[in-house]
């Protein structure tokens, strides 16, 4: 197999005579800024020292006050009409700071207390999905009203016209249909966050990150504990030669799962037989380990713009996947008008359409010379 994903910063590929290569993907480039829960550009984690220990440590205080920050703009925002953009944006960004907290314990958990680590990793993803599941529920229902919109309404033809592959005087129906189920499960996943969030499972998840923002149980040789023999002077090693076997173990996970995904035109075949959905969930996995990986490159002050540019990718691709199956679960339902279900499938067939997209744009970044033995057979 060529080789992949192992340019230097100029672009070429190293010579045979130089260091073993990273296997981090593509050369790390400037950190992008991005906005923080307040809304300024340029937030970012503070540069911090150079041993494995305080490197660590200081993305994580910077990640934890990051997400209490987006609690607490939730907590003031939530249940108010007026105020449910800034809620919404409250929300992503606990999503965004609970993800990179959860993805970075996982990669690093033998350089940190793993009993405290296995334990708020889990904690935080069930905080992050009770949150957002509620506003997915939403943007799930705007893509697919859009796209019904699109489909039904062609240029140059007048609205309700029905043609081959167009939804026809059914799509106001599976619209309302779609609008009745989708708003049905925002409200009760609403229901559900606004119960968990009086909980006590969710103050004490408040609690341990609050926690977190000042101090971090490090494992003994990264905090210099004796831990016997040399491991007490790890904690003032360089940061690339304690993190980076962890990092480098989160690429060897990705390169593998994404190995083992169906590529070409042939494994694509199937995105819309009644196994189409056969393959889903191996791609939402591959989405999670690329998040890790382009953590654990945030936490060394690195960054990856072919990753970034993957991850907006499958991003689509969970989207549209799980915008389907809503589709198709609503053409189920019982005792729908055929125009209905017809516009439904139309409207399924053009999600799955949206998937196979996605898949394909994410092989051509992962695999940019398009070689055939880039990519597996099809089984």
């Amino acid at each position: 197999m060529a080789p992949r994903h192992d340019l230097t910063a100029g672009g070429t590929t190293p010579p045979a005579a130089a260091a073993p290569r990273a296997l981090v993907p593509h050369a790390p480039g400037p950190r992008a800024e991005r906005p923080g829960p307040g809304g300024t550009e340029g937030e970012k984690p503070p540069a911090v020292g150079g041993t494995a220990g305080e490197l660590l440590a200081g993305y994580l205080h910077h990640q934890a006050a990051e997400l209490l920050r987006a609690l607490r703009m939730h907590e003031e925002t939530a249940g108010s009409a007026e105020a449910a953009a800034e809620a919404a944006q409250a929300v992503r960004h606990l999503r965004r700071a609970a993800r990179r907290i959860s993805g970075t314990l996982h990669t690093f958990r033998r350089l940190l207390d793993t009993a405290w680590a296995d334990e708020l990793a889990g904690e935080l993803n069930w905080l992050s999905e009770l949150l957002t599941r509620e506003y997915d529920y939403g943007n799930r229902l705007e893509r697919l009203l859009a796209a019904l919109h699109r489909l039904s309404s062609a240029p140059g033809e007048p609205d309700g016209t029905r043609t081959a592959g167009r939804p026809g005087v059914g799509a106001a129906r599976a619209g309302a249909l779609l609008e009745r189920q989708l708003t049905l499960l925002r409200t009760r996943a609403h229901s559900a966050a606004l119960q968990a969030l009086g909980s006590g499972r969710f103050h004490a998840v408040a609690d341990a990150v609050a926690v977190l923002a000042s101090e971090v149980p490090l494992a003994g040789e990264l905090a210099g504990g004796a831990t016997g023999g040399t491991a007490a002077d790890d904690g003032a090693r360089p940061a690339a030669v304690v993190l980076r076997p962890s990092a480098e173990q989160a690429h060897r996970r990705l390169v593998d799962a994404v190995d083992s995904l169906p590529f070409g035109p042939g494994a694509l075949a199937h995105t819309l037989t009644v196994a189409e959905d056969r393959y889903d969930g191996a791609w939402h996995h591959v989405g999670t380990l690329l998040r890790q990986v382009r953590y654990a490159q945030e936490v060394m002050g690195e960054e990856s713009p072919p990753l970034t540019t993957a991850a907006r990718h499958l991003r689509r691709h969970r989207e549209a996947a799980e915008a389907a199956a809503a589709a198709a679960s609503a053409g189920r339902t019982p005792r729908i008008a055929p125009a209905t279900a017809y516009a439904l499938g139309v409207l399924h067939a053009d999600q799955r359409h949206e998937v196979e997209a996605a898949r394909l744009a994410f092989c051509r970044v992962w695999h940019p010379s398009g070689g055939a033995d880039h990519a597996p057979l099809h089984v």
